[in-house]
């Protein structure tokens, strides 16, 4: 690879990095063909991108990028994949599916909406994350649910007005 097509390579990198909010870094080495089209084929499933990418290129990308990447660049060690997804925690969710039948992808590092994350000790930390739409989902659900109560409470007493009241002074107590 020649000089130019490296520095090629490294603002691609960059330009990757900085446009996604949810990074992971995975092992996939000792995988063969067939699985690593399966592997592939999960991940375009969940939307999630995946390449495979070169140590000191990918370092050098990061050094590049406007975001602190932390402790993340001390795992590009070995055979090194990186994953881009908008919803931070789907390929965890990948990794850990594809871990049923398979010993890799092994979890290196993630880098989640600032977060940082390194050693495959952390996986099920980010299975477990909640995406923007799923926590404004929680909140509208607590919002309504006091809203639910009152208007049930209003017809089981008939919506008459002492019903209404004695609604409104057991949900002040």
């Amino acid at each position: 690879m020649t000089r130019e097509e490296k520095s090629i390579v490294i603002e691609d990198l960059t330009a990757q990095l900085t446009d996604n909010s949810v990074v992971y870094l995975a092992d996939i080495s000792g995988l063969d063909a067939g699985t690593t089209s399966n592997l592939r084929r999960a991940c375009f499933k969940a939307n999630v991108k995946l390449a495979v990418v070169k140590n000191t290129l990918l370092a050098k990308a990061m050094d590049a990028s406007d975001k602190e990447f932390g402790d993340l660049p001390s795992v590009l060690k070995g055979n090194t994949s990186i994953m881009f997804s908008e919803v931070g925690n789907a390929p965890a969710k990948v990794i850990k599916e594809f871990r049923k039948k398979n010993e890799k992808p092994l979890l290196k590092g993630a880098f989640v909406d600032e977060g940082i994350y390194v050693g495959d000790d952390y996986l099920d930390t980010l299975v477990n994350i909640k995406s923007k739409e799923e926590v404004i989902g929680d909140i509208v659900g607590l919002l309504q649910s006091p809203a639910k109560n009152v208007i049930s409470a209003l017809k089981s007493g008939g919506g008459k007005i002492s019903g209404i009241l004695k609604t409104l002074s057991e949900k002040e107590g």
